[in-house]
């Protein structure tokens, strides 16, 4: 079966516009761009246009790809300190005169909707209430919304970045899943596929993981995105796969569609917070 990212990010997004327009304020995401990588400059226009829809407010603040850090540093405080601002993004990757490490840590954590500072990510890490990375949120919600069990499942996450593999390990723990990770180091990676109910593969390598990697009946979460001859396409080799797998999701259309979705219910989150609503 198909996890339909699409159409639950929908369903989704839908809510979250009637609950916008119920609170009856102004809520608004600032989002800072530094310098010109075209990726970056994409991924900030989906942002745009996913507040728009839901009726969130969404400032994004440009800046020069030599700005100092110092600056950075400052202008993020100022972000901080306004309580007409609900959330914060800085836009990833940051240009290599800055620390990135330093900058993203610097954001009011009841404000960091990606839930990368440290603060966020040790709740996570221990069970605690906090605002929790979009993506890996998302496949929960996804997995969570096709009444998918992963109680005493053995799952594998490839990847452990702090935005997505690392975080979605711990989700899936909580959901009492058998957990493993796995990364670029790993031995004997493809017959150690095939040992795991379920695969998370966040790796952004295209058709990384083929229908010889994986047992039948395997839940198939596919994290990567990648542009091949002007095609996006997964980490996972979807035409193989899809008859192999229990369930799957596409790319495009499964997990992208959640991430963005994820993020837009932390900000209404942040803002409900802020303001004492939850």
């Amino acid at each position: 079966m198909i996890l339909d990212g699409k159409k639950i990010s929908a369903v989704i997004r839908k809510n979250l516009k009637e609950e916008v327009k119920r609170l009856n304020d102004k809520i608004t995401l600032v989002v800072v761009l530094v310098g010109n990588n075209s990726a970056s400059k994409i991924y900030v226009r989906h942002k745009q246009r996913a507040c728009d829809e839901v009726g969130i407010n969404c400032e994004v603040i440009k800046l020069d790809e030599n700005i100092t850090e110092d600056e950075l540093l400052n202008l993020i405080n100022n972000v901080n300190n306004d309580e007409s601002f609900h959330g914060l993004i800085v836009q990833l990757p940051l240009p290599k005169h800055l620390n990135a490490n330093k900058i993203i840590n610097s954001i009011d954590s009841q404000k960091d909707v990606d839930g990368l500072t440290v603060i966020n990510q040790g709740k996570l890490a221990n069970r605690q209430k906090t605002l929790i990375p979009a993506t890996p949120k998302g496949v929960i919600t996804l997995l969570d919304h096709y009444n998918i069990n992963l109680e005493g499942k053995k799952a594998l996450v490839i990847g452990r970045s702090n935005l997505v593999g690392k975080p979605l390990a711990l989700l899936l723990l909580d959901k009492n899943a058998t957990v493993t990770i796995a990364h670029s180091k790993t031995k004997d990676l493809e017959k150690e596929t095939l040992n795991y109910d379920l695969i998370a593969s966040c790796v952004g390598i295209p058709n990384f993981i083929t229908s010889k990697m994986v047992k039948p009946g395997a839940i198939i979460v596919d994290v990567g995105i990648s542009r091949v001859e002007g095609k996006v396409v997964g980490d996972c080799d979807f035409e193989s796969l899809k008859d192999v797998a229990s369930y799957i999701t596409p790319v495009p259309g499964g997990v992208g569609p959640m991430t963005i979705a994820s993020l837009l219910e932390n900000v209404v989150e942040s803002y409900k917070e802020m303001k004492g609503l939850l």
